[in-house]
């Protein structure tokens, strides 16, 4: 497995956002016939010219591969910060409005994964596929529902006019941190792209052909992950579980993560080259974004 340095996650069942680590630097386009990854360089800091590295810190695990792109995304932490800030924020002007009992809908838990790559390129996890499959966690995912279901319901009474109000009103503190849209173009039409590339078409052939021996019939490794049978939200067969161990064994064979992940890096490299100046632009903001956050967080 050898991954290179040059987003859709939800186009995959398994695939979200979460801390990415400080890792090592790769800067070689794979051989993927290598049996293991060799990084040829090796730093503590993100780079500062994202569009020439990606990052790897563990080359087993795609939840550690981080992508170009989302060094123009804000930060999980700094995300996190603008949340807590506008839940103050909001609970301090419902209050003043005479509704004490409003409160913010609950935190959700993250069933994306671990970081912006874990899941997108599909199952990669052995025990995990061994106890479900292609389904998420049951127990994360019945805690997802269940604040889903906690926050949905508003007990205080408030008119939606005045939670618009108190929004608006938490606006003028810290805005809520979100993808900029030329981010989520990159991200969406690079993945998209990266399908009709000859590397993962070739990789999806040889993947497909090793499922055919052991029985199975896909075309690529998200006919599999997205067969009917296995979409059910809770009810996991053995059948879906010998099916995704199959495929886990067939993508570990073929490195089809590590192709699909090196032909993205290429892709948004020289969608980043071409969008450099208000790439820069959105990284300054959420720059200033989060520092304005962390300095109100401060002041409470």
């Amino acid at each position: 497995m050898n991954i290179s340095g040059v987003t859709l996650k939800a186009a995959l069942p398994l695939a979200t956002a979460a801390a990415v680590c400080t890792v090592v630097v790769i800067g070689v386009m794979p051989d993927n016939d290598s049996p293991h990854p060799e990084p040829t360089a090796a730093g503590g800091q993100v780079p500062t010219a994202p569009p020439v590295q990606s990052t790897v810190e563990n080359s087993d695990d795609p939840a550690t591969w981080r992508l170009p792109i989302e060094t123009y995304m804000p930060t999980p932490s700094a995300t996190l910060a603008v949340a807590h800030v506008r839940g103050r924020l909001m609970d301090e002007c419902m209050s003043k409005a005479g509704f004490d009992d409003w409160k913010p809908a609950p935190d959700l838990p993250d069933i994306d994964g671990r970081s912006f790559t874990d899941g997108r390129y599909g199952i990669s996890d052995a025990e995990q596929v061994a106890k479900w499959g292609y389904h998420r966690d049951p127990v994360l995912m019945k805690a997802y529902n269940d604040a889903m279901l906690e926050g949905a319901v508003d007990e205080s009474g408030a008119p939606d006019e005045q939670v618009r109000q108190c929004a608006e009103q938490a606006d003028t503190g810290v805005t809520a941190a979100q993808t900029n849209p030329l981010i989520e173009q990159i991200d969406i039409e690079g993945y998209k792209a990266s399908l009709d590339e000859p590397a993962v078409k070739d990789v999806f052939a040889k993947w497909s052909a090793c499922m055919k021996a052991e029985g199975y019939t896909y075309a690529t490794p998200p006919d599999a992950q997205e067969d009917p049978r296995y979409m059910h939200p809770e009810n996991i067969t053995a059948e879906e579980i010998a099916t995704a161990k199959a495929d886990l064994v067939c993508r570990d064979r073929h490195q089809v993560a590590e192709t699909w992940f090196n032909t993205e890096v290429k892709l948004q490299r020289e969608a980043i080259t071409e969008n450099q100046d208000p790439l820069n632009d959105i990284r300054t903001a959420n720059q200033a974004q989060a520092a304005k956050a962390t300095k109100l967080a401060r002041s409470q």
